[in-house]
């Protein structure tokens, strides 16, 4: 009998290490989908001949289709403006001094890239506990505390600056003083 446990909590340990090092990538919010998703569906633009078919775009795997729907082009339209600007590409004329300032210290060219690389490897150093992997519950937000803003700390640190923010709540102290 005592060997029949053992087998049974040898084969149990075997089950639960093997789910702890999966080599895929750590997911911190375990959501689950109960349903289709609506908003991955668009409706497409209506089929029409156009006036010139050589305005036609060349066929590529992943290029743009003229019934491929648009709809921040389509917003630009119907708001009077010109969806042309939309695809132009380059930094506006009006934002260019902010772009400027934003890039004073230099850019970097990977760094989406490796802003992905550290989060992964971040991702991966804080993924849970072996049962809260194997019992899919979300760590994000223990993972995240320690980078996450303390809304009234910062309040208060502003305040005794003497910066006003009015989309605050008055301050309290001021309240009694009245």
């Amino acid at each position: 009998m005592q060997a029949k446990i053992g087998k049974i909590g040898i084969a149990l340990a075997a089950v639960l290490a093997l789910t702890a090092c999966g080599s895929k990538e750590p997911q911190l919010m375990n959501l689950t989908s109960s349903g289709p998703d609506e908003f991955a569906i668009l409706p497409t633009k209506p089929l029409q001949m156009p006036e010139d078919l050589t305005a036609l775009p060349e066929p590529a795997p992943g290029g743009a289709s003229l019934t491929d729907p648009t709809p921040e082009a389509d917003v630009v339209a119907a708001l009077g403006g010109n969806p042309v600007a939309l695809s132009r590409g380059g930094i506006a004329a009006g934002d260019g001094a902010l772009v400027a300032h934003a890039g004073r210290f230099g850019t970097s060219g990977s760094i989406r890239g490796d802003l992905a690389a550290e989060d992964l490897e971040y991702r991966r150093k804080n993924d849970g506990r072996l049962l809260e992997r194997l019992f899919n519950v979300s760590v994000y937000f223990k993972a995240y505390a320690p980078m996450s803003l303390d809304q009234e700390a910062e309040l208060e640190r502003w305040r005794k600056a003497g910066v006003r923010n009015v989309g605050a709540p008055p301050n309290p102290a001021m309240l009694e003083g009245n």
